[in-house]
């Protein structure tokens, strides 16, 4: 199982992840064989498994995993799996995981279909792990301010008026509400109480805040590592917040504009010059300093809990976000 080995050295979550695997594969179900084992390999290969990750060191932090838990992290990470596919879509993208997108070698039309389908195992799953009303609302409420998150990022693009506060928004959408429902249901389900899995919600929604600045921050300065291409946000106009940092400063934004308002029309020269004006500037410490913030604020969260192995995992996780290279 590839998408357990960062978590090999934590044996408190590595079967558990082991049975999250074992769900995600029996799940994933369709009657196109070529199509079945590119999702198998999608779902295989090069996925580290944080969310399900989290969910499951939340519940630890509480109490301890379970049955139920092990579902909601593979509905967790299957929901994931959904939106990826749907973002290859959107974007174009030839590449996931170090792999051919399911949109590339099937074609678009494919790859809804796709994704549509991993939504309805993802329900299905969630459907099967939970008979609490509450928190069937809490999984749809999140779908969609996932949806919302991406519908704003859409709305947003090619803006050279975008604010801060806009590209905050859009992220706890698209990536913080995932990352707090799989915190929050990880300990609710352990068993903890109200306040446990407050706190919990909260570190997981400041935990993909400062996720989602540092892979925008990689997408300037990531290169090869990453499993999709640099310049790939600025190509279809998302303008993340190292670029949003960039138009703030009215010397970089002179350079910036005449290249900007080419739009769909900037060549990879273009890009490469953008990249270049924010590399020689300040912005990229910037954003960083602000990945910092949200992660001192998810380390804070835990300050209610005593410490345990899951507790100490916990606080850890921020800062091994923030010096990720991929």
């Amino acid at each position: 199982m590839n998408n357990s080995k960062p978590w090999k050295k934590y044996p408190l979550i590595a079967s558990e992840l082991e049975e999250v695997n074992q769900f995600v594969q029996k799940t994933i179900k369709t009657p196109h064989k070529s199509l079945q084992a590119a999702l198998l390999q999608m779902a295989d290969n090069g996925g580290k498994y944080l969310r399900p990750s989290l969910l499951l060191l939340a519940a630890h932090a509480v109490g301890k995993a379970n049955k139920q838990t092990i579902k909601l992290a593979s509905s967790i990470e299957i929901l994931h799996m959904a939106t990826l596919i749907h973002d290859d879509i959107i974007d174009d993208s030839d590449e996931r995981r170090g792999n051919v997108s399911i949109q590339a070698a099937f074609g678009k039309d494919v790859a809804v279909y796709t994704g549509d389908l991993l939504f309805t195992d993802f329900f299905d799953l969630m459907l099967n792990a939970i008979d609490e009303n509450e928190y069937l609302v809490r999984n749809a409420q999140t779908m969609r301010k996932i949806l919302n998150g991406e519908l704003g990022q859409m709305a947003e693009r090619f803006n050279l008026k975008q604010t801060l506060d806009d590209y905050l928004g859009d992220i706890k959408g698209k990536t913080a509400a995932l990352f707090r429902l799989a915190a929050e249901e990880g300990a609710h389900f352990a068993g903890g109480n109200i306040d446990q899995s407050n706190a919990l919600a909260q570190f997981g929604e400041n935990l993909g805040i400062a996720f989602q600045i540092v892979d925008d921050i990689l997408d300037y300065s990531g290169g090869k590592q990453l499993n999709k291409p640099t310049l790939e946000d600025l190509a279809t106009g998302v303008y993340s917040l190292p670029l949003l940092l960039a138009l703030n400063q009215p010397a970089l934004r002179d350079k910036l504009l005449p290249l900007l308002n080419k739009k769909r029309q900037m060549t990879l020269a273009d890009m490469q010059k953008v990249q270049s004006i924010l590399l020689d500037s300040t912005v990229i410490d910037d954003s960083r300093k602000l990945a910092r913030q949200y992660a001192q604020k998810a380390i804070d969260n835990l300050a209610i809990f005593k410490p345990n192995p899951a507790v100490l995992l916990l606080k850890k996780l921020p800062n091994t976000l923030l010096t990720r290279s991929f």
